[in-house]
């Protein structure tokens, strides 16, 4: 098959082209930046360089192929309106499948897509999905990862700091962790997977309490004492607002 991946040679895309390379695949990375050619070539695809915010470029870039990986680029937070960012991506991607005619895609989404409301910034995930349903005739799977294990980096220095991990959530609540590595290798499974209409995957690696996390990052950090404690929604906005 002939596959386009988007997202250059991220956490997710770099394991899902040496895969689908592996298995014999024409693939094709798409990356804004010149410097990763080498690094696309070395893995045995084709570098294609330019951005998803170009949806001509899109266009002749998916035009032939057989199926295509569509992911949005992460946010820069200082983004005014990250909704409007997802919205402005997807219709890309959906402006250049029509003018393609590619006929397989596989979109990387987010758990709680499913939600039209009251999610931040992955409601911009919610309106992506709608976008590229509006596709007639092309076999769309939806991706829906949940929280990355490399999520909880974000609590190193609160760690360091405070010896503690606290959020709005913890104690007995259920963390559903997932590893890039397996999200990529479910991508892989998804766009040589023949159906037809829309289908959505739900992919984890880990259920963990917030407690049991906790411990196996004290034991992995030397600190077996480690908690993790739950602070109101109030206590959370204040924290964040005072780191900026």
């Amino acid at each position: 098959m002939k596959i386009i991946v988007t997202g250059s040679l991220g956490n997710i895309s770099k394991p899902l082209t040496e895969e689908l390379v592996q298995k014999g695949h024409a693939v094709t990375v798409i990356t804004s930046k010149p410097e990763k050619q080498k690094d696309i070539e070395a893995l045995g695809a084709t570098a294609a360089i330019g951005s998803v915010g170009d949806a001509d470029f899109l266009a002749a870039t998916f035009t032939g192929a057989d199926a295509v990986y569509c992911m949005i680029p992460p946010i820069n937070f200082t983004q005014p309106d990250p909704v409007a960012y997802y919205r402005k991506i997807g219709s890309n991607y959906a402006q250049a499948i029509r003018q393609s005619g590619a006929k397989r895609v596989v979109h990387l989404s987010s758990f709680g897509a499913h939600l039209d409301k009251g999610t931040g910034f992955i409601l911009g995930a919610h309106h992506v999905e709608n976008i590229l349903n509006g596709l007639s005739e092309v076999a769309i799977t939806h991706m829906r990862p949940t929280s990355f294990y490399y999520n909880l980096f974000g609590f190193i220095n609160m760690i360091k700091g405070a010896g503690f991990i606290a959020a709005n959530y913890g104690g007995e609540d259920k963390l559903e962790l997932v590893s890039p590595m397996d999200i990529a290798a479910a991508i892989a499974q998804e766009i040589v997977t023949l159906h037809g209409g829309r289908k959505v995957r739900y992919v984890a690696s880990d259920e963990l309490t917030a407690n049991e996390a906790a411990g196996i990052l004290g034991a992995a950090i030397g600190k077996p004492g480690l908690k993790w404690i739950t602070i109101t929604n109030e206590q959370m906005q204040s924290a964040l607002e005072a780191t900026g």
